[in-house]
């Protein structure tokens, strides 16, 4: 009589009766939970915090007025445009720097010096040479933007492998085939780093830049809202800033499957 075989299970795989999905949402539903619960036993004021059922319903009625639509609108835009403004220049410098030790002579030490100053204390300055409109809101976003993006692409084109760079001259290539096809893939990771860093910074700067006279925008309710001590309406904003940003890393995440799948990567066990 044979033996009957049985399949092999990983240790690792029987511990997994779990599904991953359910224990990274078992935390935050328990936040919510607690906070509902001290919300209705009246620990939790709700003068010094809306219960999430009242958030719900205000979010609920700024989305069927419209304005909490329009308001993300506005705040989108700004951050697109003061992204690809500070892309253009994040990254044309980093290129210049990275790619000649002479525009590194000329570049790199400014902008480090630049970098070192807060960009926060830039906005008195924004508002004096561009007055209190768009202007300054985009050009603070712009300027967080830039500095992620150079520090990361920089590092990436000065960290391709002199010995990839050697075997392309033996194969061959010119200056330009070298920077095409070996040092600017192997940039890219460190670029996609930048670009998530930027995401981030330039989220941040929106809601520095829409409290300088802003008249709509996320910021606006949010700075409006303080003033009336809604606190449902500012919970709000801020869940749609997160929410957002974490959209925003969402599509970086997605373009770094598509664009480095070359690159093995360790997922953890």
């Amino acid at each position: 009589m044979s033996p009957v075989l049985e399949p092999v299970v990983p240790l690792s795989a029987r511990r997994r009766t779990v599904p991953r999905w359910l224990r990274r949402t078992t935390g935050p539903l328990l936040l919510l939970v607690l906070w509902q619960v001290s919300s209705a036993t009246g620990v939790l004021p709700s003068d010094t915090l809306a219960s999430p059922g009242t958030i719900a319903g205000t979010a609920s009625d700024l989305l069927e007025d419209g304005t909490l639509p329009h308001a993300m609108l506005v705040s989108v835009q700004r951050v697109l445009i003061g992204l690809a403004l500070g892309g253009v220049i994040g990254v044309s410098l980093a290129l210049v720097s990275g790619l000649s030790r002479l525009g590194e002579d000329l570049v790199d030490a400014s902008v480090q010096m630049l970098r070192s100053i807060p960009w926060v204390g830039m906005i008195p300055l924004f508002i004096i040479w561009m007055g209190i409109g768009e202007a300054p809101k985009i050009a603070l976003i712009a300027l967080g933007v830039t500095f992620h993006l150079y520090l990361n692409v920089y590092a990436g084109i000065r960290g391709v492998d002199a010995q990839l760079i050697e075997a392309g001259n033996s194969l061959g290539l010119g200056r330009w085939g070298l920077i095409r096809h070996v040092v600017l893939p192997g940039a890219l990771p460190g670029a996609m780093t930048g670009l998530r860093y930027s995401l981030a910074t330039a989220w941040l700067a929106l809601v520095f830049g829409e409290t300088i006279n802003a008249d709509d925008g996320i910021g606006f309710l949010l700075n409006r809202a303080r003033e009336f001590f809604q606190t449902d309406v500012i919970v709000v904003c801020l869940i749609v800033y997160a929410a957002l940003g974490l959209l925003a890393d969402f599509i970086v995440r997605t373009l770094e499957r598509l664009l480095l799948q070359w690159r093995p990567n360790f997922t953890g066990k």
